[in-house]
């Protein structure tokens, strides 16, 4: 097996070192490192994060949002590096040290701690929204660009924000969302959009979750 250090490690430790397979090319080590690298980040923010919550740092509706995309970034990372070298998250915290017991509540609830169940309220319709935008916008970004494919998640990121009842009604970033929401619903199952299209959908799309970060900020 090949070692490869890890940028990311403790002060006042020896770095920490990868273990890559030698029969992997030198593009598929280099993508199994920055995988691993990637997955490791996750872990450490969202453990800095659960401890900014704990002493109060972030207000409860950031830290909801902030943990959502953190919870939806941690199972894309996740994907990428399971079952070539690491099994379970937990292995893998062991293998390179990473202490962040923090994350691993919140990994394992698989929600924020805001959220004490899986009824309708403020904090899940929060945790909602963020994981529906994440997931569209990454479809794009991954072409998947068919109306079948697009259109559910983004009708249910229209209703879950109309079901948020301190979202005004005129919001910026509803507004885009619905907009975009009757273009693909007046598309047929099979038609795609173009690439203009997709560039504009994921401008809006970035418009309306930043403001809607925004707006979770300010309220």
């Amino acid at each position: 097996m090949v070692q490869i250090a890890c940028r990311f490690y403790p002060r006042n430790t020896q770095p920490l070192h990868f273990t890559v397979n030698p029969m992997r090319s030198p593009h598929d080590a280099k993508g199994l490192y920055d995988n691993m690298a990637e997955l490791f980040a996750v872990v450490k923010t969202l453990q800095a994060l659960e401890k900014a919550y704990i002493k109060d740092c972030v207000t409860p509706n950031e830290y909801t949002a902030a943990c959502s995309r953190l919870l939806v970034q941690y199972k894309a990372a996740f994907r990428q590096v399971q079952g070539s070298d690491v099994s379970a998250i937990d292995e893998f915290c062991r293998r390179y040290r990473l202490d962040c017991p923090l994350a691993m509540e919140r990994i394992k609830q698989d929600r924020p701690i805001t959220i004490k169940d899986d009824k309708g309220n403020l904090n899940r319709c929060i945790a909602d929204i963020v994981s529906l935008f994440i997931t569209v916008m990454d479809k794009l970004r991954l072409e998947i660009r068919a109306m079948d494919e697009i259109q559910p998640d983004l009708r249910e990121l229209m209703e879950t924000m109309n079901r948020m009842s301190n979202l005004p009604q005129d919001f910026e970033g509803k507004q885009r969302v619905s907009q975009w929401l009757q273009t693909l619903t007046a598309m047929s199952a099979s038609d795609e959009l173009d690439d203009s299209q997709v560039r504009q959908m994921l401008f809006d799309l970035e418009s309306a979750y930043n403001s809607f970060n925004r707006f979770l900020h300010a309220s």
